[in-house]
């Protein structure tokens, strides 16, 4: 048994900033990650972080810009002090040792991407995550109060309402979360973490699609184990696909990012046409439904695999000082940016949904915060403004830190009487085909059915298969003992339940849902919500 003050399950910016505020504080703190700690979706984040840092920008501005981008459901509370919070996070990071780009004259960088009505997203080149994971990392390492436990796979919360049901009562003062349980990968035993507090930082789905952007680590571990342990799970069917991912002829999908079109780049269909005047007056520029929508119906239009994206016109040494690593990524696939038009298509990159939480990280289980893609706080509303992720996570982190220290003088931690994780009678497993299918079938499925343009008959469907798909993996997960890749399989296709399920609730075409059976937007903006009974 292993006792923690707090755990953090994640290593991207959300769980590391939260981690290095708790262990400041002289609280023992576990970050728990099921690879390596640099393994996560903020080390993949190339565009940047939107903040107003200048005299041309302003607060109201960044707000309308994320309203607008969200249609309608946005908290514009949640939006306005997460707005307004951005420079002192931004100030953070620079204390911490990210060193953003600046211009020849010594003025900070900034991008303009889709949605944005000012230059306001500061960058480390096109690398920006990589290195803002890899200043909190080394931050993180220097802390005597923070250990990191690689290839450990949170399973599951234990909460004192779950333990009750199973007879046990353990300690009467302890709060509701009392731990986790949790697969050491190398050994393959799962043992009792105890703790008073848990920060869920596990990034987002992307894997249940059969093409995204994400890594291989976001199966959506973090809302599966919430919404099991009995947390609100809002707005899933808020899926934002990136419109702008290299086209490869493997599931592969290197992003391109949004800040390409931001220094000018146009969109061509299959004819060579500049397209994006026809749907919307932004062009380019427009917010990244519209774009996905807009490629997506080109394509279909005219039978293609994939349109083009065209900054040609910009000089060579420009594109490789902008975008070093979107420059040589192109190259291993044969194309040059500065004289080769890119071949794109959308894939899925970001949940603006997830787990229900107030401004202060707290869900509505006391004890279980959640923090980045994980979470859903009202900032996104029906589609995320590109470069606003790694801001909230900066945000929620700070907030949900004071949260957690308060707590701590509430619920200190004491010993309950975990009962440790028993294997039973279950054996090593044998048919391993059948979750390599079982995966295959499920991406597929949500591709096709649960995309960027659906049909209530195609959700249905949906739910179907994924019903089926997930009365077998039910079935196998307590039959054999649990590995990976079974873990991460149980927890995409509950994300995937979820997603349908509030999906089929939203009878309108709003933001990042769009369906041909409602294509208006409801007059009463609504949020969709999902619990487990």
């Amino acid at each position: 048994m292993r006792s923690f003050d707090v755990i953090v399950v994640g290593s991207g910016i959300a769980g590391l900033s939260f981690a290095l505020a708790i262990a400041r504080a002289g609280r023992r703190v576990a970050i728990i990650t099921k690879k390596t700690r640099a393994e996560s979706n903020t080390n993949y984040a190339q565009g940047g972080i939107a903040a107003v840092t200048s005299q041309t920008d302003d607060f109201n501005l960044h707000v309308q810009d994320t309203l607008t981008a969200g249609d309608g459901l946005c908290d514009e509370a949640v939006v306005r002090e997460i707005v307004q919070q951005g420079p002192a996070r931004i100030d953070e990071l620079r204390q911490i040792g990210v060193d953003f780009t600046n211009m020849d004259d010594g003025r900070v960088s900034l991008h303009r991407e889709g949605g944005h009505s000012k230059r306001r997203i500061l960058h480390v080149k096109d690398l920006t995550g990589a290195a803002i994971e890899a200043a909190l990392l080394d931050a993180v390492a220097r802390n005597e109060n923070i250990e990191v436990l690689e290839h450990h796979f949170a399973i599951d919360l234990i909460t004192r309402t779950k333990l009750s049901r199973l007879g046990h009562t353990g300690d009467a003062g302890a709060g509701e979360i009392l731990g986790l349980y949790v697969l050491d990968v190398h050994t393959g035993k799962v043992s009792a973490f105890e703790c008073p507090v848990v920060m869920l930082a596990t990034g987002g789905v992307g894997q249940v699609y059969q093409y995204t952007t994400n890594p291989d680590i976001a199966t959506g571990d973090g809302i599966a184990m919430a919404y099991r342990a009995g947390a609100e799970v809002r707005n899933m069917e808020f899926i934002q696909f990136h419109p702008t991912a290299l086209y490869t002829t493997t599931n592969d999908r290197f992003l391109i990012s949004e800040a390409v079109r931001g220094e000018g780049a146009i969109l061509r269909n299959s004819r060579k046409e500049a397209f994006m005047a026809k749907y919307d007056e932004r062009k380019d520029l427009a917010p990244r439904d519209i774009v996905a929508r807009a490629i997506d119906s080109e394509m279909k239009r005219l039978g293609a695999a994939h349109v083009w994206l065209d900054i040609t016109h910009r000089p060579k040494e420009e594109l490789l000082k902008l975008f070093p690593s979107i420059y040589e990524g192109c190259q291993k696939q044969g194309i040059d940016m500065a004289t080769d038009l890119i071949p794109v298509v959308p894939a899925c990159h970001y949940l603006c949904g997830g787990v229900v939480t107030n401004l202060s990280a707290e869900t509505d289980i006391p004890g279980l915060l959640a923090c980045g893609e994980v979470a859903c706080t009202g900032l996104h509303g029906a589609n995320r403004l590109a470069s606003n992720s790694l801001l909230e996570a900066c945000v929620l982190a700070h907030n949900g830190a004071d949260t957690a220290l308060s707590y701590l003088q509430k619920y200190a931690l004491e010993p309950v009487g975990i009962p440790p994780w028993t294997d039973g009678n279950v054996r090593d497993p044998d048919e391993r085909v059948v979750l390599s299918h079982n995966w295959d079938e499920l991406r597929r499925a949500m591709w096709d059915y649960v995309g960027i343009v659906r049909t209530t008959k195609r959700l249905q469907r949906a739910r179907t298969r994924v019903a089926n798909l997930s009365s077998e993996i039910h079935e196998y997960y307590w039959n054999f003992k649990v590995e990976p890749r079974l873990l991460e399989l149980r927890n995409l296709i509950q994300c995937a339940e979820l997603i349908i399920g509030c999906a089929l609730q939203r009878e309108e075409s709003r933001g990042l849902h769009y369906t041909r059976d409602f294509l208006s937007k409801h007059p009463d903006a609504h949020d969709s919500a999902m619990r487990r009974r």
